[in-house]
């Protein structure tokens, strides 16, 4: 089952693997989820892009494996350790302002020997260059000519509306992350239940069959059979 959701992960663009492939350049300032499998014994890193000056908020959720747990760093650009848990199932984090550079991010599983973890986690930035850009589309846009309706209020609805929305989208991601990690200990009981009880069944019959023989037993005509 593990194999199966680590072929299902899904991977935005948006994050870049630890060590080697940092010099592809970096990945663009936005939103995104990255999912992916943890082995155990193991730790995998990743590296974020940030502009200053902004808020970078981080959620992570452990979806699958034994435990839930997972041990998670965070460090800035200038490698000051910013965010430090031991075997969390899962965290939200917040840095503002941010310093331009790249993020590191960390998830280790080397505490375990056997379990593999399926990681879900999510980055959300809120920049300051977004409002920018919204001051710059209304100095095109804006009328010589102020009517009923003023172009601030049409602005203003605009921009509580589309943070209304990239804000129902995150948390629609979050639940949905949580919503695996509820199905595989359902899953993962119901498998255990199903066990368990085929163990039971099966003593059950044994038993069964052992009384039925003691009975017979008992119940023989011992005596010898004359010639």
């Amino acid at each position: 089952m593990m194999a199966a959701s680590a072929a299902l992960a899904l991977a935005l663009g948006l994050l870049l693997p630890s060590a080697g492939v940092r010099g592809a350049g970096p990945p663009p300032i936005q939103d995104g989820e990255f999912t992916f499998l943890l082995p155990a014994g193991r730790k995998q890193c990743f590296y974020q892009s940030a502009p200053a000056n902004a808020s970078l908020e981080t959620e992570y959720q452990v979806i699958a494996g034994a435990g839930l747990d997972v041990d998670f760093t965070l460090e800035s650009p200038r490698g000051v350790l910013l965010v430090s848990e031991s075997r969390k199932a899962d965290g939200v984090h917040t840095v503002e302002p941010t310093e331009a550079g790249d993020y590191k991010l960390c998830f280790d599983n080397s505490f375990s020997t056997i379990s593999e973890k399926l990681v879900f986690f999510e980055l959300i930035f809120d920049s300051l260059q977004d409002d920018e850009e919204v001051e710059g589309w209304a100095e095109v846009v804006e009328p010589e000519e102020m009517l009923d309706v003023k172009m601030e209020d049409i602005k203003e609805s605009i921009e509580t509306m589309r943070t209304r929305l990239e804000r129902s989208i995150q948390m629609l991601t979050l639940l949905r992350a949580l919503e695996a990690r509820d199905r595989n200990l359902q899953e993962g009981n119901l498998e255990r239940v199903t066990f368990w009880s085929a163990v039971n069944v099966a003593v059950l019959l044994l038993v069964a069959v052992l009384q039925v023989c003691t009975l017979k037993r008992f119940f023989q005509d011992k005596r010898p059979v004359p010639t």
